[in-house]
């Protein structure tokens, strides 16, 4: 479904469902939030992330990590859980959360393992900002700096950021091979979940779709495409054609970042 950035003083003025999000990057949390309304087909629009924005600070109650979602005169909506959440509200059908219970706590343990912190992305970035510093990929030096400090990256832990990804990417990989020889393309057995966006929206961050389907920044591009040896072999090609089936079946291409 298209969507269009307003000005934050017109998005405050306006009913319905507003969302702060990061521009010009395929940013997971950003596009699986999309995605999320995508597929529930709620209409939205969309606000630039601009930290040195007043205004923004000013309506978002101070948070500054996108998306950030409002509807009407409702408090503002961050991080996965509660946008998700939010949309289930919004529109119940289809539902991205399963009514079962077990099921849906094994979704949400999986989600927390791709989306919170110190989760595959959010490591991930961690990774990228590593290789910046030391000028082997990821993030430009200046990005990777900038980053770095707001996302509290600590040159000691470096070590643990390949082994969390890669032990990430395989418990995902594993979760798709049972389910697969079970008959299924989907993380969980009921079908269709907010986990299978999510992790369509995460394999952005190790291979980004085509041009044609994501125009990006060449240097982005390039930072999003450093892979370490490690990583690349834990990279299972199954994650990348469940993110194929997803943007075949459910998601919207090409992205509009």
């Amino acid at each position: 479904m298209p969507f269009e950035y307003v000005s934050v003083e017109e998005a405050v003025q306006r009913p319905g469902l507003r969302m702060i999000v990061v521009g010009n990057v395929p940013s997971p949390w950003g596009e699986a939030a999309k995605g999320i309304l995508h597929i529930k087909q709620i209409p939205w629009v969309a606000v630039r992330l601009a930290y040195d924005s007043e205004a923004l600070k000013t309506w978002t109650g101070g948070l500054r990590n996108g998306p950030i979602a409002f509807h009407d005169a409702d408090k503002p909506r961050a991080g996965w859980n509660e946008i998700l959440l939010l949309a289930e509200r919004l529109a119940p059908s289809p539902s991205l959360v399963p009514h079962d219970a077990a099921e849906r706590a094994l979704m949400i343990g999986i989600a927390h393992e791709l989306l919170s912190e110190d989760s595959l992305a959010w490591t991930r970035r961690l990774q990228l900002i590593h290789a910046g510093l030391q000028e082997r990929g990821g993030f430009h030096p200046k990005v990777a700096a900038y980053l770095g400090k707001k996302y509290a990256y600590r040159a000691e832990e470096s070590a643990s950021f390949t082994p969390r990804v890669v032990a990430v990417l395989k418990m995902l990989a594993d979760r798709l091979r049972a389910q697969r020889a079970a008959g299924s393309a989907y993380y969980l057995p009921s079908g269709l979940s907010a986990l299978d966006v999510y992790s369509a929206t995460c394999m952005a961050m190790f291979q980004p779709l085509p041009e044609e389907h994501c125009k990006m920044e060449p240097t982005t591009r390039a930072a999003f495409e450093t892979l370490d040896d490690a990583t690349r072999a834990a990279l299972d090609p199954i994650l990348l054609e469940h993110r194929a089936m997803m943007y075949d079946k459910h998601l919207e291409l090409p992205l509009a970042l």
